[in-house]
């Protein structure tokens, strides 16, 4: 399995040795319209359950949880341009930032799509 859901409404999909971050359709939905978002700088260091990006919205700003520990590579230049990119395709061209995974044991403890739902209930 290359992609991960958590509780907090964030997916993950690993592409080798670094992931690529976002939050789900459903956190996007329940946000409402996007209009900031920004991942931490590149380098910073992060541990499981870190905040890693925020993302704001006309209803709310909302932390990015780091799913696992890792490394900070780069935000999504395209969303820290325009947020709606988030809205808009929320679990693909909408990823916030990609980063280095330092402890991948870790995503055992994540869920995978069928769970994500089942959570959902």
């Amino acid at each position: 399995m290359s992609l991960y859901f958590t509780k907090e409404h964030e997916w993950l999909r690993v592409e080798g040795d670094s992931a690529v971050v976002g939050i789900t359709r459903h956190a996007a939905s329940e946000l409402g319209e996007l209009v900031f978002a920004e991942a931490r700088p590149a380098g910073t260091v992060v541990k499981a359950g870190e905040t890693a990006a925020v993302v704001e919205s006309v209803k709310a700003a909302s932390d990015i949880y780091a799913p696992v520990d890792g490394e900070v590579l780069d935000g999504n230049p395209a969303v820290a341009d325009d947020a709606s990119c988030i809205s808009n395709d929320p679990e693909g061209e909408g990823w916030i930032f990609r980063f280095r995974l330092s402890a991948p044991e870790q995503l055992a403890g994540l869920m995978d799509a069928a769970a994500y739902t089942a959570f959902l209930g």
